[in-house]
């Protein structure tokens, strides 16, 4: 099964070559057949040299303009126009997301479920640097998610989270153009009949370089979307098949 790495890249220069390197070794280390497709969202720094010098070196890591306008969700539904593989993660480019973690959903799709689902507020998940302010409106946002849908899940709203390729083509079209788009693919796919599992991740505070999260702005665009697909699910519902594996019960498998 190839895998996949989209990252969506806007200025992120500083951080994408620690983040590539990092994702490339624990691929090699792991044996699994790979590529790596940044994503370059308009950069005006040199996002897309670095990467392209990485490329020169390691034909599986490429540079993809986006051929969307700018913004972050436009950037991943660009990668998601172009990524060559049986299965994709989204991996942000800033190094919060861990390479260890990158493999273990390849492991989850690879024993046969349609979504692999990351959390870093169960047992055995780890946080470091959080700011206060953005985890309490985390932990707000998602019990909400949680409550209207009642899928047993507490981490919707985290991006890093890896499809088998059949998904991704049910799920569309996508709607969101921005951050939203987090919550759009998980909540999409779980709508649409998709079963996942939810194994614990870590994720730590970037290092270098600004995020482009604007929780303001994006208040209104979380709501749309959430509210979008709760009426979809309802409004469809029986009309998409449900699928199940072993061990799985075609929503939530334990961690």
């Amino acid at each position: 099964m190839k895998y996949s790495l989209v990252i969506p890249a806007k200025n992120e220069a500083e951080s994408i070559t620690g983040t590539v390197d990092g994702l490339v070794q624990a691929l090699e280390a792991a044996q699994i057949d790979y590529e790596v497709l940044v994503v370059d969202d308009a950069s005006t720094d040199e996002t897309r040299v670095v990467v392209e010098r990485i490329g020169t070196t390691n034909p599986r890591v490429r540079c993809h303009p986006s051929h969307n306008p700018p913004g972050f969700g436009f950037a991943v539904r660009a990668g998601l126009d172009v990524f060559t593989g049986d299965a994709v993660a989204v991996v942000m480019a800033d190094g919060s997301d861990s390479p260890d973690d990158v493999v273990s959903y390849y492991r989850v799709l690879e024993d046969g479920y349609d979504c692999a689902f990351g959390s870093r507020f169960v047992s055995g998940s780890h946080v470091s640097g959080y700011p206060r302010s953005k985890l309490i409106m985390n932990r707000v946002v998602n019990f909400g998610i949680r409550m209207l849908f009642r899928h047993g899940y507490n981490d919707t709203t985290n991006a890093f989270k890896a499809y088998r390729r059949e998904v991704i083509e049910t799920m569309q079209p996508l709607l969101s153009n921005q951050f939203n788009l987090t919550v759009e693919l998980p909540l999409k796919a779980i709508a649409r009949g998709h079963n996942f599992k939810v194994v614990p991740i870590s994720w730590t505070n970037r290092a270098a370089g600004t995020s482009k999260l604007n929780l303001q702005e994006m208040g209104s665009r979380y709501l749309f979307i959430v509210l979008y697909v709760l009426l979809e699910r309802h409004l469809t519902r029986g009309d998409y098949k449900k699928r199940s594996v072993k061990g799985a019960t075609g929503r939530r498998a334990d961690t």
